[in-house]
Order: C-alpha cells, then structure tokens, then sequence
C-alpha cells in the first residue's frame, strides 16, 4: 500500500515538468515557489536563498521523523531547505541551452526522490546525498531534450557527452593525439570519442522548409530520394509479381498430380476465412491412405524442384 508520502510524489513526478506552474504543496510546507506564483525565475533563486538552512540536529531530527512517521511537513522542511542547491547544481547545466526553470524543476524532483530515500543513520548530510539524484534527474533531462535524435544511450557516451565539450581544446576537429588522451582520462574507446564529438559538433535539420515573407526557404524532405519510384525498384517489384504468380503457376506444371495437390493443400490454397494452406499432414495422410510421413517426403522433394523450375523461370 503507498504511503502519503508515495502518493504525494506520484503527483509531484506527474505535473510538475515546468516552473511555470506552483510545485505540489507537500505536506503543510506548500512548496508555491515558481515564477508562476513569483513572477520570474528570478524572484524564485531570491525566493528560495531566503529559505532558512537547516542545523545537523535539526535535519536529523526530521529525517528520522519522515522515516519513522511518514509525516509529510518533516518532508518538506528538508525539502525547502535545500531548494538553493538544486538552483546551484543546474546552474551548471544552461550551456546546453535549455531554460533555467526547467532545469530546476528536474532539480527538484530529483531532491524529492532523496529525500524519500535518505537514511539519517549512515551520518552522512543530505546535501551531500541529494546531490548524485539532482545530477541524474537533470542529465535524464537534458539528454532527452537536447536534440531530437538521441546523443547518448550508453554509459561510456553519457559519460562522453557531459565530459568532452570542457576537456577538448580549440573549436577545431580533435587530433588523434587529442582523441587518445581523452579516452585515456575517462576510460572509453578512442572511436567512440570521435564519435561523440561528431555527434556533438551537429545540428538538428528541420526537414520541412519554414515559410518568411511569403517566400519558402529550403526543405531538405524534398530532396530526399523515393525509393519506390526509382526505376530498378520498379522493374525489380515487377519481376518479382511474376515471378509470384506466372513463375509459381510454371513450377506447379512441373510437378505429378498428387504433389501438386500436396503442395496447394499445404502452401497456396485458402479457407473461407482468408487463412492460406489450412492442411495439415495428417489429413493429406488420410486423404491418400499414406503415413504423415511419407506425405511430409513429398512435399519436400516437390518444394525442392518447384525451386529449381523457379531459378529456371526467372
């Protein structure tokens, strides 16, 4: 059964993606901070570096309140308390050019995830816990936004994509030298440091030409070449519809009576449901007073020269 607390998070995790709108209030400690309620983002980072900070005593004895308790204004004193790190955390993060605010708000649900989880006993600060679940909700952010295309699935290119741009030197293509000490440093391959600087060096293309006083610009999508126009594709459909209804009608020929009818029955024939080669090896057994073996030879050996008669035809 989920606790208050789960359920309060649920909603938090389901509507709060933007600081244009007020944070759930959890608990008695309404968490309202958002340029939505404050004006700009801004009023908010001024907001928030007013929340009074926390003593050791005073965060231990409220994270030991929210795990003994589950009591929801304990949550969200330590919450509130440390909403200035997440600002200074996704400071960090706006050379990606995505919005401050909603960087933030990733922020913030990762330091709600860390407080729900957070063990007072282990004498370690909170902020120093808070701190690996605000960067992971905020990497997640940033990789998912950043292009379109995805840059970074693996853990060698996440680890690339966060790393590369401040160690690499000049705004020129890497030296192989360069590609190696990289690699080196951070324990990947010297491919996948080429890669990702590739990757990162590139742009998203809108495919579909944007119109400007009334004159349209480039639209690459109509560039793009249709391969079922292109005329070997058109000869080699055409072949193959032959090759499906003459060719097979030809191989057919080439068969007896009774191989033909097994090789109808199992493979081309239809019921009234639309269902093809509906036969089993048992009924064709019955119908000629054979074993399901011996009817099972025959198809063999005859799909064997419909092919060769095929090769033939085509």
């Amino acid at each position: 059964m989920l606790s208050s607390f789960d359920l309060e998070m649920k909603d938090v995790m389901r509507n709060s993606k933007s600081l244009g709108s007020s944070l759930i209030p959890v608990g008695a400690q309404a968490f309202a901070l958002s340029p939505g309620s404050l004006g700009s983002i801004d009023a908010y980072i001024q907001a928030v570096n007013r929340v009074p900070m926390l003593t050791p005593d005073e965060e231990l004895q409220l994270a030991r309140d929210l795990r003994d308790t589950g009591n929801i204004d304990a949550a969200g004193r330590l919450v509130m308390s440390h909403l200035r790190l997440v600002v200074a955390v996704a400071r960090n993060y706006l050379g990606y050019g995505l919005a401050h605010a909603d960087l933030i708000q990733e922020g913030n649900i990762g330091l709600m995830k860390a407080v729900k989880r957070f063990d007072p006993e282990r004498g370690v600060r909170l902020v120093s816990f808070a701190l690996h679940w605000i960067k992971a909700e905020i990497h997640e952010f940033v990789l998912k936004n950043w292009r379109l295309v995805k840059l970074a699935t693996t853990k060698a290119q996440r680890k690339l994509f966060f790393n590369l741009r401040s160690m690499k030197q000049g705004s020129g293509t890497m030296s192989q030298e360069q590609v190696g000490n990289i690699a080196r440093e951070l324990k990947v391959k010297p491919s996948e440091v080429s890669e990702m600087e590739t990757r990162l060096s590139g742009g998203d293309i809108a495919m579909e030409g944007r119109i400007d006083d009334g004159e349209e610009e480039f639209a690459p999508i109509a560039y793009l070449a249709d391969a079922e126009s292109e005329p070997t594709q058109v000869l080699q459909r055409r072949e193959y519809d032959i090759l499906q209804t003459d060719g097979v009608r030809a191989a057919l020929d080439e068969l007896d009576a009774r191989s033909k009818r097994i090789v109808e029955a199992r493979w081309l024939n239809e019921n009234k449901d639309g269902e093809v080669g509906t036969s089993t090896l048992h009924d064709l057994a019955q119908e000629f007073g054979v074993s399901a073996e011996r009817i099972r030879q025959i198809e063999a050996k005859a799909l064997q020269r419909m092919r060769s008669a095929l090769v033939e035809y085509a």
